[in-house]
């Protein structure tokens, strides 16, 4: 049986490179050896080169995390060059990577989420009128980053200047939202047309962490997940229903995953990722795991689904 040669494509110049780098080493690893050919590229110095290499390239895999990997501008690259990848397109992860996009068609699907309003650099801050909106405690964070980079929570208006000065170091527009406190939890979905919802994970970063914030994301030990959640079997079909739902409002393929926050029977939609952490230990191959599915199956599916949709 004829090899399938993959690109595998992390690095890239985000400010989640390292993470994009250490999980492309991780699904290197987990890529069974006898099935496929792999190719390594980091975008961020190896464009040139992908190119040249497109008419051997039967598929890619895209390990990067937020701008200009995880927000279309790469599949668009590759939809140019032929090339079949896992995930989203164009479409699906600008609209999962912008949070104000999301929130209208949120919206649109009838998926609760926080309620929120957006600044641009070039407003006149207005603090008392925001805090008047939304209430304090409340979320600062920029519109097109991942892995909560920038993100604060405010408790109090001395905090709020400073919170949005460092969202603003990583984009124009920003977002203040409504906090919920609660339960966080995060639903994995697999499926292009036929979806297949994943084991709810519970949350539970430590105490020196009010959120599952970047740290708490990528430090070993800091955050507790548990799988499956410890939530009722009518709130774990709710929570899947809104990762399916949230998956097809923004338009994904492949793979998706979608945060969340339970606050009593409620559960709020925070946002979806169209290319989650994909090291062994990561939230979806968590998940995946407890489902039966190991690491290396899962990178097959998704390669398997990558390469049907483009057919289609």
């Amino acid at each position: 049986m004829k090899k399938i040669t993959v690109a595998l494509l992390s690095g890239g110049d985000s400010p989640e490179r390292e993470v994009s780098l250490s999980s492309g080493d991780q699904v290197y690893d987990a890529l069974e050896k006898e099935k496929y050919d792999i190719l390594r590229y980091d975008p961020k110095t190896d464009l040139q080169r992908l190119m040249a290499d497109a008419n051997k390239i039967d598929v890619a895999l895209i390990i990067l995390h937020g701008p200009n990997g995880e927000d279309g501008t790469i599949q668009g690259l590759l939809d140019l060059l032929k090339i079949p990848y896992q995930g989203s397109g164009v479409l699906g992860s600008a609209n999962a990577m912008n949070k104000i996009a999301s929130k209208h068609l949120y919206a649109q699907f009838g998926i609760p989420t926080p309620s929120y309003l957006t600044v641009k650099k070039t407003d006149t801050p207005k603090p008392d009128q925001w805090i008047r909106r939304l209430g304090l405690p409340l979320v600062v964070k920029p519109v097109s980053c991942g892995s909560s980079v920038g993100l604060s929570i405010v408790k109090s208006e001395d905090m709020l200047a400073a919170a949005v000065e460092k969202a603003f170091c990583h984009d124009d527009t920003i977002m203040l939202e409504e906090y919920i406190e609660g339960i966080e939890l995060t639903v994995g979905v697999i499926g292009n047309d036929s979806l297949e919802a994943l084991p709810v994970i519970e949350i539970i970063p430590d105490d020196a962490h009010e959120f599952f914030d970047y740290e708490a994301k990528y430090t070993a030990g800091i955050t507790q997940e548990i799988c499956p959640a410890r939530i009722d079997d009518n709130l774990t079909e709710k929570a899947q229903s809104l990762g399916k739902l949230a998956h097809r409002a923004l338009f994904c393929k492949g793979y998706s995953r979608t945060d969340m926050i339970l606050r009593q029977k409620d559960i709020f939609v925070l946002e979806t990722n169209t290319i989650p952490g994909m090291t062994a230990n990561s939230l979806l191959p968590q998940a995946a795991k407890t489902a039966g599915i190991s690491f290396s199956k899962l990178l097959d599916k998704l390669i398997e689904l990558g390469m049907e949709g483009h057919r289609r």
